[in-house]
């Protein structure tokens, strides 16, 4: 008598893993998440820049003025210009400083504006500041 041997397969268990479908959807979200990020990050490290220089062009505009003020000159009414390195051997600015006169006799008022040494004309200024000069007493 020959027994039959069953050999019986356990039922199909279904898989655990993720379909290709659901991989490829998932990294187009990553995709899309890390481009975002990374635009971020660049305009960040633009504004980053553009407010670096902003400072810079402020600090000639204060260096400048202070100058004018410390000094025992009178300056002529009109426009001045010129170029200074700030920080030193690090970037170069040009500055336009507008002398006008005010009400008072004694009084002017100081415009000035700085730009990069590379600006073309009629750009605007990256930093614009105004003071007033009292005339030195030695020359009233």
């Amino acid at each position: 008598m020959k027994r039959k041997i069953r050999i019986s397969c356990p039922p199909a268990q279904k898989s655990q893993g993720f379909t290709l479908l659901e991989v490829l959807v998932a990294m187009t979200v990553l995709a899309l998440a890390l481009l975002a990020i990374s635009k971020a990050a660049g305009g960040f490290i633009d504004n980053q820049a553009y407010l670096r220089d902003r400072t810079f062009a402020q600090w000639v505009a204060r260096n400048q003025l202070l100058k004018v003020q410390l000094s025992d000159e009178w300056p002529s009414v009109g426009e001045q210009k010129d170029e200074v390195e700030f920080p030193a051997e690090r970037r170069e600015w040009r500055w336009v400083m507008n002398v006008i006169q005010t009400s008072e006799k004694d009084l002017r008022r100081l415009d000035i504006e700085v730009f990069p040494v590379d600006a073309e004309d009629g750009a605007a200024p990256l930093a614009v500041l105004s003071g007033f000069l009292e005339r030195p007493s030695d020359a009233r």
